[in-house]
């Protein structure tokens, strides 16, 4: 008995010896508390470092958006998730009777990558031993379809690309919702956790949060943790692949920790510290001890005697002091990666808590990893640091029992989805998406269109109306006087005082706005014109002008047919006007009526003027090639100059007349069905006047937010949009304006600008609906630009011809909200124009107020020509 006592006194006396031995000769690499703290503060300010996106590429944690922005519910969704070789993948295939079956597969890439979306990444670098050609620098998903484009019976899309430790943490969460962590220690070591999107800058928008992959391997690269590395972590980096670099990961991940524990045990036989200084071949040889030998060597029971055998195998003849010895070297190497795991992870669990605004936090983290699994006390030791280091968070530790592959699978399943969603949001905005062939035959129509209102037989029948406007002539710059003009075209309306002065171009113009409201809009005839005239009034009081009989230009922008210049028979009304006894009535003559009974001063109205034409004129007083008009506004229109002999409602050959073609009206005979869509249609049965002015409907900034609107509901309705719920806001007719497609389609407009936006229309939107909201602005404003471009292909071309020109060289005046104010309206009608009308030189100018001086203008030339004829 007493023998036992003192063989037990013995081992135990020389147990602590070793251990004090090994403690001595490794002192550097036992890390206190308040070394953690501190490296843990560390890694918080690098995480914060990484997620900036100025501050980014400096960052040693690189904090990689993964854009997957769910944690499973459990619902059910699956899909199909793995990595492999593509022989593999046939040969699995084929082993699982899949040959020929088209199946969405998620690819598990564990290395860093980055994402700009979920199916693509680019590798930034390779690590763990890995080096293969051709692949860094390239985006691995298109490394992998081209690979399975040589296999034939491989029928797979490629929908995600995930990481393994986001797999392992997706892989968790399916069983445990409160998992929004994941952590692998294995042969690399990695760390994912779900960040709120307001906190990364490298992704746009704010709503939600998103998987980030924090890359913590590279962790210290930037010299951040030179103070803790020891000789050891310097030798092994330095014969590594990649020296320099994954400097975290090659002090924690397995790859690397029976490697040091090599290094450690050669030193110290070196130093005559173990197996009475002798070394083996094996010992001097890179890779001898592997991290399963520092596992089974740190076993319970049966650790020493595993020890033993190891250390036998590698051609060393061991004490019990040196194997006691060793087992201790393990022991401090592989808690040292513990540690270092820990205080990153703790920081990851701070940010959470922070991020919540916690008190204290309630979390799970996904665990996975050869080490973390086969090493005997490493979970233990891992847990016991976390909870010490942020005793405000209460962490369970899941293991994953189907590795990243079920989380691949869940993300892959997500985004199957997604892309069926996509697919749905497509069919729609591919019906805005016009082929070259239909804006030829949209260009053809209007060209046919334009032939039949000219003439006199056809004209009735005719959708362009084609009026002539008894505007003959273009200023001269002989021009002079005072005029009054008048602009009534939508909401609002303007008095004009228009000065001009001959010989030198020269125009200054002074004007008053005056609201129409909505109940004289659509009141009656008289009302309208008695509130035209009481705004004249108090235009010529505030002027100073009461008792002066000026030349007055009235720009009426509504389809009329004019006998002469100063006569306009209202055609219809447009534009939400619905003024009653107006329609068929010579407007001229109702608004001297008007002043009549007034009965306070007189007006020498001498040009009832469309502003479509006013454009024209006032660009032709710049640049005498300018023949055309055009308005891309609230509404939309175009004049031009066309030859007398083409004119046959009206007598003579000679010269030529502007025409307002009032191309509003292009296919309210049926012409372009083909292109008009259901949002089309339910527009036009919503307004004021269903089945006319339908090319208006589709090219004008009154009709095109309505459009978009439409759009908005049934995308809603098919739960593509707003969570599935359609606002009460959204049910209104003509909350979302046109200026609103102009901002959210801004270049320079972030998708969180989009967002409030769309709040401030009482959307509550996520940052993917304002990415769909943008595509659908985008799609229908690109429609109207191109069908207004075809529209005017046909006039250019139309005047090329009449005038015999292989070339054309022609400037159109342009106005209008739409044409100045929407980022890209004017760019892809210019486009489109060049595309249809390749022979035709046109340069466009922006009309500086066409509707005022313009006016004015062709009042001017009007009364020069009448004093012409008169001489």
């Amino acid at each position: 008995m007493f023998a036992v006592h003192l063989m037990a006194f013995y081992f135990t006396k020389l147990k602590e010896d070793q251990i004090k031995k090994v403690d001595r000769f490794l002192y550097h690499m036992r890390l206190s508390d308040e070394t953690l703290l501190d490296i843990m503060a560390r890694f918080q300010a690098e995480m914060q470092k990484g997620l900036g996106k100025d501050t980014n590429p400096t960052a040693s944690v690189k904090m990689l958006p993964t854009f997957v922005r769910a944690i499973p519910d459990g619902s059910g969704e699956w899909g199909w998730g793995f990595l492999n070789q593509t022989d593999c993948l046939a040969d699995f295939m084929n082993t699982k009777g899949l040959k020929h079956k088209r199946l969405p597969l998620g690819l598990t890439f564990s290395f860093p990558c980055r994402q700009t979306k979920l199916e693509e990444g680019v590798l930034l670098s390779w690590t763990k031993k890995f080096k293969a050609r051709g692949v860094q620098d390239t985006d691995v998903v298109s490394c992998l379809t081209r690979a399975m484009k040589r296999h034939k019976d491989i029928n797979v899309d490629t929908l995600a690309l995930v990481n393994d430790t986001v797999g392992t943490m997706m892989t968790c969460a399916y069983d445990d919702p409160y998992c929004e962590v994941g952590v692998i220690i294995g042969t690399g070591t990695n760390a994912c956790y779900m960040e709120d999107m307001s906190n990364i800058d490298l992704v746009e928008g704010d709503e939600g949060r998103m998987c980030i992959n924090t890359e913590w391997g590279a962790f210290g690269d930037d010299g951040a943790l030179e103070d803790i590395r020891t000789e050891f972590d310097r030798e092994l980096d330095l014969g590594s692949l990649n020296p320099g670099k994954q400097l975290f990961e090659k002090m924690i991940s397995g790859l690397y920790l029976g490697e040091l524990v090599r290094l450690i045990l050669l030193k110290m036989a070196k130093a005559g510290l173990l197996f009475g200084g002798e070394k083996s071949s094996a010992l001097h040889t890179k890779g001898k001890i592997e991290t399963r030998h520092v596992a089974a060597m740190e076993k319970y029971k049966e650790g020493l005697a595993n020890t033993r055998e190891i250390l036998t195998d590698l051609g060393l003849e061991p004490s019990e002091a040196d194997c006691i010895a060793v087992q201790h070297v393990c022991t401090i190497v592989s808690f040292r990666s513990a540690n270092l795991c820990a205080a990153a992870l703790a920081a990851i669990l701070t940010r959470l808590r922070e991020n919540k605004k916690l008190v204290r936090l309630r979390t799970t983290v996904g665990m996975d990893g050869t080490l973390y699994k086969i090493h005997p006390q490493y979970p233990k030791r891992l847990h016991k640091v976390v909870r010490r280091l942020v005793p405000n968070c209460d962490v369970r530790f899941l293991l994953s029992e189907s590795g990243s592959a079920k989380g691949a699978a869940m993300v892959t399943a997500v985004a199957s989805r997604v892309q069926a969603q996509r697919k749905q949001i497509d069919l729609v905005l591919a019906l805005f998406r016009l082929t070259q062939e239909q804006l030829v035959g949209v260009q053809d129509k209007m060209r046919a269109e334009l032939e039949y209102g000219l003439k006199r037989d056809t004209h009735s029948l005719a959708t362009v109306k084609m009026l002539p406007t008894y505007v003959c002539g273009m200023p001269d710059g002989t021009e002079k006087g005072k005029f009054l003009a008048l602009d009534l075209g939508g909401t609002n309306f303007r008095v004009l005082l228009v000065k001009i002065r001959s010989g030198r171009r020269s125009v200054r113009m002074y004007n008053k706005i005056f609201a129409i409201p909505l109940e004289i809009m659509q009141g009656t005839g008289e009302e309208l014109f008695d509130h035209i005239v009481q705004c004249i009034a108090d235009f010529l009081d505030y002027m100073g002008l009461k008792g002066a009989q000026l030349p007055l230009g009235f720009t009426f922008s509504f389809p009329c047919r004019q006998a002469s210049i100063d006569k306009g028979t209202l055609i219809g009304w447009t534009k939400g006007f619905k003024a009653t006894d107006c329609e068929g009535e010579d407007v001229v003559d109702m608004l001297r009526e008007a002043i009549k009974r007034r009965n306070e001063f007189d007006l020498d109205i001498v040009a009832v003027v469309n502003d479509t034409v006013g454009t024209m004129m006032t660009c032709g007083y710049e640049d005498p090639n300018c023949e055309i008009g055009l308005i891309a506004g609230t509404g939309s229109n175009l004049c031009y100059m066309e030859e007398m002999r083409n004119i046959e409602l009206v007598e003579g050959d000679e010269g030529k007349m502007c025409i307002n073609t009032e191309w509003g009206g292009f296919g309210d005979n049926g012409c372009i069905d083909d292109i008009r869509t259901q949002y089309d249609k339910e527009v036009d049965e919503g307004s004021l006047n269903p089945g006319k002015q339908r090319y208006e409907k589709m090219t004008s900034g009154m009709y095109l937010g309505e459009i978009v609107r439409q759009i908005l509901i049934d995308l809603t309705k098919q739960g593509l949009l707003f969570r599935g719920q359609i606002s009460e806001r959204l049910r209104t007719r003509g909350i979302f304006e046109t200026k609103f497609l102009s901002q959210i389609e801004s270049d320079r407009l972030a998708l969180l600008q989009v967002r409030r936006i769309l709040q401030q229309l009482g959307l509550d939107s996520t940052c993917e609906d304002s990415i769909v909201v943008k595509e659908v602005c985008g799609a229908v404003s690109r429609r109207a630009a191109q069908l207004c471009g075809a529209g005017l292909a046909a006039i250019v071309e139309k005047r090329r011809e009449d005038q015999g020109l292989e070339r054309l060289r022609i400037t159109v005046g342009v106005d209008g909200t739409l044409y100045k104010l929407h980022p890209h309206f004017s760019r892809i009608l210019q486009e489109t124009v060049k595309e249809l009308a390749p022979r035709c030189d046109v340069t466009f100018m922006l009309s500086e107020d066409g509707s005022g001086k313009g006016a004015a203008l062709i009042t001017a030339v009007a009364k020069r020509l009448q004093q012409a004829w008169k001489n």
